[in-house]
């Protein structure tokens, strides 16, 4: 079997503490690691560059426009990579579960797969109420709606490129993962989710963390799901 070329985005604010481990855990078989600094205050580019990541700036704050600055910048390469993996940058993920993330991808069993933060192998603490509770409304409304069968918003996550390139991701902020799912379903990608471990991550979360980010997030998330309801 032919090795694919694989790429991973890993989207950070102010990750100067965490994201030396998360590079230096990701496997080998990944081709490129790219760190979009999201207008950092800290050394998070200068750390992510030693550790041999390429490192683009993104001056507008938010998740999805670091990942479109990521994904712009793959398609200015000459060769097309095969599968992108999201990958945050506080260390909360295992990065050596990339290879049981793409895996499915590989042996072409589906398009689209979903690293699931599952009860049992979250540390605790590792998501606030608000974040469970919110995972749990808006997958159970993509259900309702969609007949999903997502059972987390999870960021970290793998899809075939020229999938992702065919949704057309528009997302600035909040909205990112659960467009991306939404998207998926009307295009009738195939996906499936694999449970993860999660722990608690190094420093505090940006969205999470303050009650402005988790209300910001809560309504984006909810909006994009209400307006693909109505497009049905």
């Amino acid at each position: 079997m032919i090795q694919p070329r694989i790429k991973v985005i890993i989207p950070a604010f102010n990750e100067e503490k965490a994201i030396v481990n998360v590079i230096n855990e990701i496997p080998n078989i990944v081709s490129e690691v790219i760190v979009v600094d999201n207008n950092s205050i800290d050394k998070t580019a200068e750390v992510a560059e030693n550790a041999g990541a390429t490192v683009l700036f993104e001056s507008r704050k938010g998740y999805g426009y670091a990942c479109l600055k990521g994904l712009d910048y793959i398609k200015e390469q000459n060769e097309d990579p095969d599968i992108i993996v999201f990958l945050d940058g506080d260390y909360s993920d295992y990065p050596e579960e990339l290879l049981k993330i793409i895996e499915p991808i590989v042996n072409k069993e589906v398009n689209f797969v979903i690293g699931a933060r599952v009860k049992r192998l979250r540390e605790k603490g590792a998501m606030t109420p608000q974040q469970v509770f919110g995972n749990w409304l808006a997958t159970f409304l993509m259900k309702v709606f969609f007949n999903a069968k997502f059972s987390d918003l999870g960021p970290f996550r793998a899809i075939e490129y020229q999938k992702l390139l065919a949704l057309h991701m528009e997302d600035k902020t909040y909205g990112w993962t659960v467009e991306m799912q939404l998207k998926a379903l009307k295009q009738n990608l195939t996906y499936v989710e694999i449970p993860v471990q999660y722990k608690n991550r190094i420093g505090v979360s940006k969205v999470s963390g303050t009650v402005k980010g988790t209300v910001m997030a809560g309504v984006k998330i909810i909006g994009w799901i209400l307006k693909y309801s109505l497009k049905k």
